[in-house]
């Protein structure tokens, strides 16, 4: 523990599980007062014990959807009541996985609005209490599929790639009063939220074989790359999506046509 944060806060949205988890992790052990927010106030408390019963010295949750912008607001006053709010992880996410021609516009609408619209409300919300306090620093979890393209994951894909610009576009606003604007783009890594793709061997060894390091991530992979993001040591970083993914970028997108065959047959291809 360094204690470079001591004194600061950091809100975390999907805080409770997987890389939010671990990101909160990291900063609390550097000092930082780390509020949880998430849907399920079961699980915030889970992982708020967790991070105490590890040596948090403040774990604060509260629960948060992050396409409702009033609960949004109400998470960014939490952190900014509980230290100087100077870091932000936008890590809440969801995906979907549907040939183009089935989607429905519900799924659509959903990925956009917990990915994009999620993200944006963080951003909105936090940027005058991080202003206020001097600045601060805001890392947005993204994902390969920003830049990749992933076949049947058309709305998963477009979000992420949303998100990026979203990041720099804060970036280019808010520089001007100190606050900088990253992402991370993980490749797969185990979690809750990816287990769809994880539970099939096929993919996996697809997804490994355009990894040059010839492993999966981890959360702590993606969580030092968040906060190395959010500390001093970036201070010169603004903008930025950066690629955390044992290389993946270089290669190719997953294959996902022989799991998306299995499920749907014929129903994959519009005939």
């Amino acid at each position: 523990m360094t204690g470079v944060f001591e004194g600061q806060s950091a809100l975390v949205t999907g805080g409770a599980t997987g890389i939010g988890l671990a990101c909160a992790t990291h900063l609390a052990r550097d000092g930082a007062a780390v509020v949880l927010a998430g849907r399920r106030a079961d699980k915030l408390e889970e992982a708020a014990a967790g991070l105490r019963a590890n040596g948090a010295a403040e774990v604060h949750t509260v629960v948060c959807d992050v396409t409702d912008e009033a609960a949004v607001e109400a998470a960014c006053s939490v952190a900014a009541g509980v230290g100087r709010f100077t870091m932000v992880v936008a890590n809440a996410g969801t995906g979907a996985a549907s040939p183009i021609h089935l989607t429905p516009l519900e799924e659509w609408n959903s990925v956009m609005a917990t990915n994009v619209t999620g993200a944006f409300l963080t951003i909105k919300h936090s940027a005058a209490h991080l202003a206020r306090n001097g600045g601060g620093s805001i890392a947005a979890v993204s994902s390969i599929a920003g830049p990749l393209t992933h076949r049947y994951m058309t709305s998963y894909c477009v979000s992420k790639a949303a998100l990026e610009m979203l990041v720099r576009q804060a970036a280019d606003e808010l520089g001007s009063v100190g606050i900088r604007a990253n992402a991370v783009r993980p490749s797969l890594v185990p979690t809750d939220i990816s287990v769809g793709l994880t539970s099939s061997p096929d993919v996996v060894q697809d997804y490994l074989d355009q990894i040059p390091v010839g492993r999966l991530g981890t959360v702590d992979d993606i969580a030092s790359a968040v906060r190395f993001l959010l500390g001093p040591e970036s201070s010169w970083i603004t903008g930025q999506c950066i690629s955390t993914d044992g290389g993946h970028t270089l290669r190719r997108g997953p294959n996902l046509t022989p799991l998306m065959e299995m499920v749907l047959g014929p129903n994959a291809h519009p005939h």
